[in-house]
């Protein structure tokens, strides 16, 4: 395929920006077994300009695989892990008494990367938790007054623990809106985890990601260009409304007190035509929508409390309102 160039002035080749972000999943699969699906949800986010909510039990490769992220992408990374008396100039940063010009200047805090990596979001009080809001939204960090731009690109990885819930603060609907998926990253099959302890038993660091391999393979640059060959991806009306159509099933659900709102319906077209183009189309069919339902859309609804008593799970809605939406033919 030739060069495109558009109004934007975005050059570059859609083929090569696609083969640049399926060598990113392979180079992130010499530091992590067996977490596929977690990978492109990640490469998915990128590519949507969103934040992605990584959950599971402790020891499953949460932070590692964020880390492989962003070592083979070539993108600054920080870390940091959320405390109760984390504070919110903690992750935003603060201004500064500088004796020598006897003036405050802005100190940014580790929320000024490319890649932050939020480990135990839900352990850190409601005001620390917020914080983040303002970055995930609208890509800035407001202190006394004045916006700071924070680089692009952007994206935060939170991760929590779905079974220890001492000591933690539940994220407020508002926030948990703002990611646009939830991953769960599940223990590995007996397979992957013999694979794992092999890696280990030869040597393996997950300290050192140079040494096990993992390089580079993709830039900002590739990025940006998979992004604009992604908004290209073409949305039939039908596509579009059963994006709606599955949505709306949500709110008249009677197993759920809250439904997906408009911007969960927004998200979940954006994911589908990521991972459309992401599988070698320039348009979208249902099943790339089935294919994200379920990561776009569990943490944007609340199950009624009988529900949730009688074991029925966010889940297993979506995947019934899934096999009951009428599909586009």
């Amino acid at each position: 395929m030739d060069p495109t160039t558009d109004n934007a002035g975005y050059t570059g080749d859609p083929d090569a920006a696609r083969a640049s972000l399926e060598a990113l999943r392979a180079e992130i699969a010499k530091a992590v077994v067996g977490q596929d699906p977690a990978v492109t949800g990640l490469v998915v986010a990128l590519l949507c300009r969103g934040h992605v909510l990584l959950e599971g039990v402790p020891g499953v490769a949460k932070t590692l695989l964020v880390r492989a992220l962003a070592s083979a992408l070539d993108l600054d990374t920080k870390r940091v892990q959320f405390t109760p008396d984390l504070m919110p100039s903690d992750v935003t940063g603060s201004l500064v008494y500088d004796a020598r010009t006897a003036a405050f200047s802005f100190q940014p805090g580790p929320v000024f990367t490319n890649l932050l990596l939020a480990d135990e979001i839900n352990r850190t009080p409601p005001k620390t938790q917020s914080s983040l809001l303002e970055a995930m939204e609208e890509r800035q960090v407001t202190v006394d007054g004045t916006p700071h731009p924070l680089p692009e690109p952007f994206l935060v990885a939170a991760t929590q623990n779905p079974v220890e819930y001492e000591g933690t603060y539940p994220l407020p609907e508002a926030q948990l809106d703002r990611f646009l998926l939830k991953l769960t990253i599940p223990l590995p099959s007996r397979q992957d985890e013999i694979d794992v302890l092999t890696r280990h038993a030869e040597g393996f660091d997950p300290r050192d990601l140079r040494a096990a391999g993992v390089r580079p393979v993709a830039n900002a640059a590739d990025l940006e260009n998979a992004r604009t060959a992604v908004a290209k991806t073409t949305v039939s009306p039908d596509i579009t409304a059963y994006v709606v159509d599955i949505c709306r099933a949500t709110r008249e659900s009677p197993s759920l007190a809250l439904g997906v709102s408009p911007r969960g319906a927004t998200a979940l077209l954006a994911t589908a035509r990521a991972w459309a183009w992401l599988t070698g189309r320039d348009y979208v069919i249902p099943d790339d929508v089935k294919a994200l339902a379920l990561p776009t859309l569990r943490h944007r609804v609340q199950l009624r409390p009988e529900a949730e008593m009688e074991g029925v799970t966010a889940d297993s809605v979506i995947t019934s309102i899934l096999a009951h939406v009428p599909v586009p033919r």
